[in-house]
């Protein structure tokens, strides 16, 4: 009897174990899910021990810079980074480069959807003003980077990540103010978990600003909304966001002949003879619903599938002085008193689809992702006069209507396999497809573009790891298909795709207060696209493939930490980028032609040789953060001839804020930032264009810039409810 009662006991315990082992096991699938980044977001960044350059930049670091600018200058601070912006104080329209290269050639995911315009391959994040304040991380992978969605990566990809488990309720509301008459108010509130299963976040933002440049003002409204269901091993997740904006058109420049002495000056509606026209405005919306599901399967298999639907519709109005009717398709014979003005608008209709999936499986030794994604991009572009008169024109007029479809589809496997306890190595291989179909163009309406590509994009890296050392080597190839303008040429005269090889290696060292980090990349180009001066056969400037060209530098970061209230950080970039060969044309107004010169080993434009970036950390209480950052870009040539009367020149900028805690409480915070930007005044242009040509037998140069603002300010008071 006793022996039966022991082993019943014995079995019961067993049992008890068992289930408890296995509520253990759910348990940890449960979190997890909740706590850990989604596979949609994992499969398109990298881990800390990867072969690639990257940075990660936390919640806290981002909440450092939002205080209202645009993303790009929150990324300022990274190493190889440059950033411009029409307005001149970060807030409309702005621009980024990274390695040299500009935001057409770097690949921006959202929670892993593709971001970049399809047919542009530009990034406008103007069209979500104040994104930013929903973001809690983002990754920035230098180079070609790992296999993600959309564009492909030729200076750089960067993943924003939003879709994060926050357990507890929250209430936020942050109030800025800055120079130039510049508002932001944000009002964000999360639910915490309801019924252990349901989360809602939510945003509601509005950015108004009048530029430094004259009337470049900006009105930006937009929204953020994610509810998730929550489930014990998988989630369910419904983003939805929407941004307005209306901006005066601020991306002419200035004339170099008035930089020193107008600074502000805007072209932009000056056509109009008595005062700039007050509606030319570029007036933009973009809604974006994004649906995820994630399935843990057990604890090795996991799976993931998003589907996403972005809707965006707008114009930019103008006001035309001195027009031919016959460049609107109108005949305007026998019919009296025409106006030699007019406005048009040129619109842009798109809806941009598809899907991304992966699935990945993990043990002790490996972890293998097979992911991919398809897309398809309808764009309907169309100009209007809308205040012309109906006798000139039939109501809803449309002086030229063309469509484009863009699909795309990819798949890709990514494998890391640790070789031992010190070496793992990753394979990469991506097979991706692209179909061009455009029925038109606004200056050749009767061009019809069907247009194919299929790239295959193969990546391998080591890794190697021992106690405070780690050391890294990889090669990676992309492939990318031209832009939408590249393609308006003649049908004989089409644009190749472009090809880069990404060599790097790194070494990194971290030891206590300490860490030191050196990349070294050599980014091999082949038909690569660049301006020359060649105009198509319709008269319009247009990108040529060079056949070889290349970029090379060694990126170092240094972190030191003196104690609990100092620290400082330290970034250098040392470049060299060069195009081997190309030919230059300057339009020949004596002889109504072209004159072709060539050029070799030139550097290619907007490549500085040299960035560095520091920032120093003062935090004398907990209450108290103060930061002193500074930044030095070296010149900048604004084409590919190196000429020095076509350049930017160099600039060095020091840029203070500071961090108040005024309540520090469990429940309730209040804190106050104050930033001053260009403290010392200085005056630089980190962008612009150039133009040359032939007149009277004299090649003459006029160059136009983006300039920045001086010192300005920003101040922020922030509540937060916990």
């Amino acid at each position: 009897m006793n022996k039966l009662l022991a082993t019943a006991i014995f079995l019961q315990l067993c049992t008890v174990v068992q289930a408890q082992q296995t509520q253990n096991k759910l348990k940890s699938i449960t979190d997890s899910i909740r706590n850990l980044p989604p596979l949609e977001v994992q499969s398109v960044r990298v881990a800390n021990n990867s072969p690639f350059a990257k940075s990660n930049i936390d919640k806290s670091t981002i909440a450092i810079r939002n205080m209202g600018q645009d993303l790009p200058f929150i990324l300022d601070n990274t190493p190889s980074v440059v950033v411009n912006s029409d307005a001149g104080n970060g807030v409309g329209y702005t621009g980024i480069r990274i390695r040299g290269t500009d935001a057409t050639r770097i690949n921006f995911t959202l929670n892993g959807i593709p971001y970049n315009d399809a047919e542009s391959m530009g990034t406008f994040f103007v069209n979500i003003p104040d994104f930013t304040s929903s973001v809690n991380s983002i990754q920035i992978q230098r180079g070609v980077g790992t296999s993600t969605n959309g564009a492909g990566a030729f200076g750089a990809s960067v993943n924003l990540m939003t879709n994060d488990y926050r357990p507890s309720a929250y209430l936020s509301s942050q109030n800025s103010f800055g120079s130039f008459n510049t508002f932001k108010n944000n009002f964000t509130f999360g639910s915490g978990l309801v019924n252990n299963r349901f989360t809602v976040d939510g945003r509601m933002s509005q950015i108004k600003s009048d530029g430094f440049i004259d009337r470049a003002k900006s009105d930006l409204k937009s929204f953020y909304v994610s509810t998730t269901y929550w489930g014990d091993n998988s989630s369910l997740r419904l983003n939805v966001f929407s941004g307005k904006e209306k901006t005066y058109q601020a991306w002419y420049g200035v004339p170099e002949e008035i930089l020193n002495t107008n600074r502000t000056f805007n072209p932009a509606g000056t056509e109009k003879a008595d005062a700039p026209y007050e509606n030319q405005i570029d007036n933009y919306y973009q809604n974006h619903y994004q649906l995820f599901y994630n399935k843990q399967i057990n604890l090795q298999w996991k799976w993931n599938t998003a589907f996403y639907y972005t809707k965006g519709r707008g114009y930019y109005e103008e006001y035309k002085a001195g027009v031919d009717f016959n460049d609107y398709n109108i005949d305007i014979s026998n019919k009296p008193n025409v106006p030699s003005d007019l406005v048009r608008r040129r619109w842009l209709d798109n809806d941009f689809y598809g899907q991304i999936a992966a699935i990945t499986y993990q043990d002790n030794l490996n972890e293998l992702t097979i992911g991919g994604g398809w897309s398809k991009y309808d764009g309907l572009h169309f100009g209007t006069l809308p205040y012309l008169s109906n006798e000139l024109a039939p109501k809803h007029y449309k002086y030229y209507d063309n469509d484009a479809v863009k699909s795309e589809n990819n798949l890709y496997t990514k494998w890391d396999r640790k070789l031992n306890e010190k070496t793992k190595s990753f394979i990469d291989l991506q097979i991706r497809n692209v179909e061009h179909t455009m029925n038109g163009f606004t200056k050749n309406t009767n061009l019809n573009i069907q247009r194919s590509f299929t790239f295959f994009n193969p990546k391998a890296g080591l890794t190697y790891q021992q106690k405070n050392l780690f050391y890294f080597t990889s090669i990676a190839v992309a492939n990318k298909e031209p832009n939408r303008d590249d393609f308006e040429a003649s049908q004989t005269e089409q644009p190749k795709k472009e090809q880069l090889i990404d060599w790097e290696s790194g070494v990194e060292f971290k030891k206590n207060k300490f860490a030191f980090n050196a990349n070294f990349y050599y980014m091999y180009y082949k038909d690569q696209l660049v301006l020359t001066g060649k105009i198509n056969d319709v008269g319009a400037y247009t990108r040529t493939n060079v056949p070889n060209s290349y970029r090379t530098g060694i990126e170092l970061q240094l972190k030191y930490s003196l104690n609990k209230k100092y620290s400082t950080s330290y970034s250098v970039t040392l470049s060299r980028n060069k195009i081997k060969e190309f030919t230059e044309y300057i339009d020949d107004y004596d002889q109504f032609n072209q004159v072709a010169i060539q050029h070799y080993n030139t550097d290619i434009a907007f490549s500085p040789t040299l960035i560095t970036n520091r920032t120093f950390h003062w935090k004398p209480t907990d209450q108290f953060d103060f930061y002193w950052t500074t930044k030095y870009v070296s010149d900048q040539f604004l084409d590919n001839t190196q000429n020095n009367a076509r350049k930017l020149d160099d600039f060095f900028l020091n840029d203070m804020n500071a961090h108040w805690k005024i309540v520090d409480k469990k429940q309730f915070s209040i804190l106050l930032q104050g930033y001053i930007n260009n403290i010392f005044d200085v005056k630089y242009e980190p962008n612009g264009y150039t133009y040359s040509y032939i007149y009277n037998q004299q090649t003459i140069t006029s160059n136009n810039y983006y300039p920045m603002a001086g010192r300005n300010f920003w101040l922020s008071l922030k509540f937060d409810l916990k």
